[in-house]
């Protein structure tokens, strides 16, 4: 199973770095494989493990804010593993060309 989660502690100010960093040690140690973007993170494995991480990481944030939105997205497909990184593989191939999938620096866009 795949999912997509973002995690806001409402009533923080503009900065929330580190109520984002003290979750993604939490995701960081689950041992699932996670891919961190700038609007959430995706998360891959048994779906009892990933509701129960992203439970945590909910309740992690609850309790360094009085309100959290917490959303969710889910990706279920029955007998597939290892589809975060082979969707993106699939694409890239049909396209003939590889893909930004993490952000680039002007430098690195230059060369």
């Amino acid at each position: 199973m795949l999912a997509e989660f973002s995690i806001v502690p409402l009533g923080k100010g503009e900065s929330l770095s580190k109520d984002v960093a003290v979750v993604l040690d939490l995701v960081d140690r689950s041992g699932l494989s996670y891919q961190l973007t700038s609007m959430g993170t995706i998360v891959e494995g048994d779906p009892d493990e990933v509701f129960a991480l992203i439970k945590r990481c909910h309740e992690t944030m609850r309790q360094r804010a009085n309100r959290v939105l917490t959303t969710i997205r889910i990706d279920d497909r029955a007998g597939k593993a290892g589809r975060m990184e082979a969707k993106t593989r699939r694409v890239e191939e049909k396209l003939a060309k590889k893909l930004v999938t993490s952000p680039l620096s002007q430098d690195q866009r230059e060369t």
